[in-house]
């Protein structure tokens, strides 16, 4: 579990394809940041958990499976890139955020975006099969950053919009401030808003 508070940076120092698997070397900016990481840890990579197969000279391998990349931007990651990482949560962590399981369940796609009295706004669009996880100040995962829905755009059959302010922090400390129009983005709905859904399903039939 994890808070969507990203706490550093990193790197992807290389991409190798295994089978239908991939393995992934990742360098995080922060120093010292793999000193307590150990093999078999949970990290957060662009907001899909992930387990640490080895520590190597602080930096950090994993293996995402198939299923993993084909759900997520992972499936289209390149050595040079730069990712979100978060270690996950325990008992006494501070809940700044809101609850991300690093589950991803779905990538939307960046339209545009623009400048506002420093902020970056971010207008993020996805399949309107998930419209009733999203409601307009509610909070919402995109690449494993905890942030507040800001406006439904537009929202038709097929897909939404969505806009997302960044502010100028957030933006200068995470892989934002890499992303461009037409880049895919892994996103994690409210876990609350998916529980409720499933009980009201449930209730009405």
């Amino acid at each position: 579990m994890f808070t969507g508070i990203v706490q550093t940076t990193g790197r992807v120092i290389s991409v190798k394809h295994t089978g239908d698997n991939a393995e992934i070397d990742i360098l995080p900016a922060a120093d010292n940041y793999s000193e307590e990481i150990k093999t078999g840890d949970s990290i957060s990579v662009n907001g899909v958990c992930l387990t640490v197969t080895s520590v190597d000279k602080g930096s950090l391998k994993f293996t995402v499976v198939k299923e993993t990349l084909s759900k997520t931007n992972l499936e289209e990651l390149n050595a040079g890139e730069y990712l979100n990482l978060e270690k996950a949560m325990t008992v006494n962590s501070k809940l700044d955020g809101h609850l991300v399981q690093g589950h991803v369940d779905t990538t939307g796609k960046i339209n545009r975006i623009t400048e506002n009295l420093g902020s970056h706004e971010f207008f993020i669009s996805f399949s309107s099969k998930f419209r009733d996880f999203i409601i307009k100040i509610g909070s919402i995962s995109v690449d494993g950053v905890s942030l507040t829905i800001a406006e439904i755009t537009e929202e038709t059959d097929e897909g939404i919009e969505i806009k997302i302010a960044v502010i100028p922090h957030t933006y200068q400390n995470t892989a934002f401030k890499h992303l461009k129009e037409g880049d895919t983005v892994n996103i994690e709905f409210d876990m609350m808003g998916k529980y409720i859904k499933r009980i009201f399903e449930n209730n009405i039939k």
